[in-house]
């Protein structure tokens, strides 16, 4: 089997929001709308080229000089930080936070009405190829978006889950490393549902609420039994 690189890849086609052709801007642009413009084709060209698109490359694509876009950004790592920034960070609902942890609803419709949203937002084409050139380059986005969802969401996740299970919750005991990897298993699966689409450029049938009811259904399910055996075997 042949492995063809990501920024390679024939079978990863750009959705039709994603231009690849060079962005012009005029000289006279208010700095903030100028500075708008570098954002938002800075996303789309690590998107599409990874983290080792050079930032030249970008300048050509917006149609200006490289030394004009180091007067907004003086660096690449500081117009990576901006594009984490863009991507994840202000792209995170904080009433999420809130549902997850909302006790007049099931785990099951919290986390029905969660993954429906939370794909919506971070499994797009930009943001999941984003995050995978940052693994794979080791660039810090993907650490702190693996942070970010642990407190936010794989905590009050599997506290509920100990809960439905009569286990104590984990501010008495620390989540274990079985617990956490349960939860992945469940999250990994929208998480491969996107990389088939944005990377491997496999049509997908099945629409995201069949997904989602399913895989929920069968975390709910079989969650607290597991948790429950983990706790036994202790």
């Amino acid at each position: 089997m042949t492995i063809v690189p990501l920024s390679k890849s024939p079978v990863a086609p750009m959705p039709p929001a994603i231009s690849s052709h060079p962005v012009s801007i005029r000289k006279r642009l208010p700095r903030l709308e100028r500075e708008r413009m570098i954002i938002d084709e800075a996303i789309r060209f690590f998107a599409e080229n990874g983290f080792e698109g050079q930032t030249r490359a970008l300048a050509e694509r917006l149609g200006v000089t490289q030394p004009l876009l180091y007067r907004y950004f003086p660096d690449k790592d500081s117009l990576i930080d901006r594009v984490y920034e863009e991507v994840y960070t202000k792209r995170w609902n904080p009433e999420w936070e809130g549902l997850l942890r909302d006790p007049t609803l099931s785990l099951g419709e919290r986390l029905t009405r969660f993954y429906r949203e939370f794909s919506e937002t971070y499994f797009t084409y930009t943001t999941l190829r984003i995050y995978l050139f940052a693994g794979l380059k080791g660039v810090k986005i993907r650490r702190r978006g693996q942070i970010d969802l642990s407190d936010r969401v794989v905590t009050p996740v599997c506290d509920e889950v100990r809960r439905m299970a009569g286990l104590p919750l984990s501010t008495e005991r620390p989540l274990s490393a079985q617990e956490i990897e349960l939860f992945y298993s469940m999250h990994a699966s929208f998480f491969y549902r996107a990389l088939r689409q944005w990377v491997y450029g496999v049509e997908i049938k099945e629409s995201m609420d069949e997904v989602v009811a399913a895989t929920v259904g069968c975390f709910v399910e079989m969650a607290p039994k597991a948790f429950a055996r983990m706790a036994a075997g202790r």
